[in-house]
């Protein structure tokens, strides 16, 4: 008697130990098939208990796995061990809505006497992963902060005191024989203050962009006049000779896209073309629209770029081995391309040292003919 009670009692702590234990705890037989879970489990996927016993665990599964399973299970099956069989392995659960969730998961094999059967232990480690992501999120906003701020300090320098220094020789210049001289510091003061106002969008947008903050905006306009619009803009800081060749091609002028996006990142790309091309050399900029993307080519003949650094062109802060003593924040080309993402574009490169570069981005255009 006291026997029968001591069991009775030890089953039923089991029990209450297993209903309410913060991991999900389920058991399958060697075909996968549920064979009993607990509270915790209908909680971290959203099904009742009843939704689940006698169907198969594949059910739980996103794919590639719920594919997979079988093969796993074959395993499994054979490994003849009797005990753990994989311990804390990061897997992916799939909810009864859709979503998925990470968790850690730890196998055990049991050999009854009639069967065999796994049970299987689900630590749920979502919300650490997003803990994790958000502190990697904000060490890399530090790490942006500080070497924006050390950047700053040696970018800052130059424009500054050739803005200084033009603006004190400006006043000396009084007789109207010196009005190209006036009107040469007050156009090394444009070029300073142009400097200046890129490095801080380039921070500004990188930050924005960083954080999330940047939402797309999709309306209707016209991709020719938008271009113009930014060649008005720009044509007072070109350098000495340079001009913008212009062209636009296609069945259409009119796209549905994020009109501050497309403009930043023409701006970016024809500021870079310029920056990095010599006094008087000409700057290719064509526009294509179909039905189905608008294209942005830009080509310019300036110092190209060495072929050992390509494969870094669009990382955060680069700088090409040859484009030190121009100034510049190595943010702009990664700002391009996570616009281009963002508007689920495509963005490539042509260059050849000290022949030049084009750059071309393709974007899918929401405008049907």
């Amino acid at each position: 008697m006291f026997s029968s009670e001591s069991k009775a009692d030890n089953a039923n702590r089991l029990r209450a130990i297993i209903d309410t234990a913060v991991d999900g705890i389920i058991t399958i037989d060697a075909r996968g098939i549920i064979e009993s879970t607990n509270p915790a489990v209908t909680k971290q996927f959203g099904y009742m208990t009843d939704e689940m016993i006698g169907r198969n665990i594949k059910m739980l599964m996103p794919e590639p796995d719920r594919t997979q399973h079988d093969g796993y299970l074959e395993k499994y099956n054979h490994t003849g061990q009797g005990k753990i069989i994989g311990k804390g392995r990061e897997v992916i659960g799939r909810r009864k809505d859709g979503s998925t969730f990470p968790f850690l998961l730890s196998i055990s094999e049991i050999q009854l006497t009639d069967k065999k059967i796994f049970t299987g232990i689900i630590h749920d480690i979502s919300e650490l992963k997003e803990v994790k992501d958000a502190l990697k999120k904000e060490m890399e906003l530090n790490e942006l902060k500080s070497r924006f701020v050390t950047m700053a300090s040696h970018e800052f320098r130059t424009p500054l005191s050739a803005i200084l220094s033009s603006a004190s020789l400006i006043g000396k210049y009084n007789d109207s024989d010196d009005e190209s001289k006036r009107q040469k510091h007050v156009n090394r003061i444009k070029s300073s203050v142009a400097n200046l106002t890129g490095i801080l969008n380039d921070f500004l947008s990188l930050s924005k962009l960083e954080e999330g903050m940047v939402q797309v905006s999709f309306s209707e306009f016209n991709i020719k006049e938008l271009s113009q619009e930014i060649l008005d803009e720009l044509n007072s800081v070109l350098k000495e000779g340079q001009r913008i060749e212009y062209n636009h091609n296609g069945n259409s002028e009119i796209v549905i896209l994020d009109t501050h996006i497309i403009k930043n990142i023409i701006i970016n790309l024809l500021s870079n073309a310029s920056k990095y091309s010599s006094e008087g050399k000409p700057i290719e900029f064509r526009t294509t629209v179909n039905n189905e993307h608008l294209r942005i080519t830009v080509a310019d003949q300036g110092i190209g770029i060495p072929d050992e650094d390509k494969s870094r062109l669009f990382n955060r802060f680069f700088r090409a081995q040859n484009a030190t003593n121009v100034p510049g924040t190595g943010l702009g080309l990664n700002i391009v391309q996570k616009y281009v993402s963002l508007l689920d574009g495509t963005i490539s490169f042509d260059s050849k040292l000290n022949e030049g570069s084009q750059f071309e981005i393709t974007i899918p255009n929401s405008k049907k003919s």
